[in-house]
């Protein structure tokens, strides 16, 4: 894997350790790499279509939050 630029999300608060991650890198395709920051070797990798994809169906509550 490449080296990545880890950032934080705007959401992720002070320092108890919930905090998600997200770096992009690009060999070919655009991949984006999410993490947990207490669990920083546990990555998931995903395509941009498929996390908007996601992202989209939390929002309009066509999968249930936790």
């Amino acid at each position: 894997m490449p080296q990545l630029t880890w950032q934080k999300s705007s959401f992720s608060t002070g320092g108890e350790g919930n905090c998600v991650e997200l770096a992009a890198a690009t060999t070919g395709h655009i991949h984006i790499h999410l993490r947990e920051s207490d669990e920083p070797h546990a990555i998931a990798t995903t395509t941009p279509h498929t996390l908007a994809a996601l992202l989209n169906a939390l929002k309009t509550g066509r999968i249930a939050r936790p």
